[in-house]
């Protein structure tokens, strides 16, 4: 399991890459990205919650982290995120339980945040 601080400096350190290089593909996934999580019939909340889920079943470290730190930003509980990484667990089977030990440390990371700093 990656450290989750090194996985934000590395997803940083990409996006500012592609930026620079101007990579036309990687801005047109980030216009994908801003259309879908914006409110609609499903709230932004609703739909980062769904791809804590999401990136539970697939294993995706990065996605993990992103979406939980941002599920929280846009108003979820603890016990919704929960709730959302249980719905990937069943939905990835034995494996996803092992694979969702990073979506838990990174919530409980974001919210003991207060008390380190």
């Amino acid at each position: 399991m990656a450290d989750i601080e090194e996985i934000k400096k590395n997803r940083k350190w990409a996006h500012s890459y592609l930026l620079e290089k101007k990579s036309e593909v990687y801005a047109k996934f980030l216009e994908m990205e801003k259309a879908t999580y914006k409110d609609g019939a499903i709230s932004r909340k609703s739909k980062e919650l769904i791809a804590v889920g999401i990136s539970v079943v697939i294993n995706c470290e990065s996605c993990m982290q992103w979406h939980v730190e941002q599920s929280l930003i846009n108003g979820a509980t603890e016990s919704e995120v929960i709730e959302a990484i249980e719905v990937g667990i069943e939905m990835g089977g034995g494996p996803a339980t092992a694979h969702a030990r990073l979506a838990l440390s990174v919530l409980d990371k974001y919210l003991n945040k207060k008390d380190s700093d």
